[in-house]
């Protein structure tokens, strides 16, 4: 009976072991190469102009906690397509007008729902719990605890294997001068707070404006095993210049 519990502690010990090291050596293999993924909320259609028209008065904020410098790489893309930049507004056929609004680490659960898709379920969690569950049932306190031991050691591993995520966000604003003979009017809605208890309802009317305003959403986010944030910003500053020059 003895030999035969020290047999069982030792396959667990080594199931426990096995199954977490194939997960972090797999998490490894995988995602070794940098993966980077941008996503736009909504498609924005501009009207086609003369060469003469491809003026763009173009402005970008960072209300993030990081420092980014995409500011030239979205002008390089714009100009690449044929496109002037000006400081006068009145002087440009649309205004470009962006904040970004978060660069971070994030986890997979947030990238996931970020970017839509999803990612399986650790392996290493879910064998490593049904096997301490078994051995508590079949070999009392000591096999549990070699159990638990190589699951511990599994998260260990994990931990020196971190899939690592880096996402940016980035709200946009496009303004598109009316076509000739185009009338645009714009009507204002708005739900302001006063306090914890109280809203002011706004409905403001207003007349003909002089531009047609399109919103989206852009999310980037950069994947790699140990992925550090030095790595991560060059690839996100280029998504995001890519994916906006490609709205024009």
């Amino acid at each position: 009976m003895l030999r035969k519990g020290i047999v069982t502690v030792s396959l667990v010990a080594l199931m426990s072991m096995g199954f977490s090291g194939c997960s972090a050596m797999h998490t490894a293999i995988k995602k070794r190469n940098l993966d980077v993924q941008t996503k736009m909320s909504d498609t924005i259609f501009l009207e086609p102009v003369s060469p003469d028209k491809k003026i763009i008065y173009f402005n970008i904020r960072n209300t993030s906690d990081k420092e980014v410098h995409v500011k030239d790489a979205i002008v390089n893309e714009l100009k690449a397509k044929g496109y002037k930049i000006t400081n006068d507004p009145a002087k440009a056929t649309y205004m470009l007008q962006g904040n970004i609004l978060k660069v971070s680490k994030t986890d997979k659960r947030e990238a996931q729902g970020l970017m839509g898709s999803g990612y399986g379920a650790a392996v290493t969690g879910a064998l490593a719990g049904g096997t301490a569950a078994y051995a508590m049932n079949a070999g009392g306190r000591g096999t549990a605890g070699v159990a638990l031991a190589g699951a511990a050691l599994g998260f260990l591993g994990d931990a020196l294997v971190d899939d690592t995520f880096y996402v940016m966000v980035t709200d946009l604003q496009i303004r598109e001068r009316p076509l000739e003979g185009e009338i645009v009017t714009q009507t204002q809605q708005a739900s302001l707070a006063q306090g914890s208890s109280t809203k002011v309802q706004q409905d403001i009317k207003g007349g003909k404006v002089k531009w047609k305003t399109y919103r989206t959403r852009i999310i980037s986010t950069a994947e790699k095993v140990n992925l550090d944030f030095s790595e991560a910003e060059p690839v996100l500053e280029k998504a995001l210049a890519r994916s906006i020059a490609g709205t024009f």
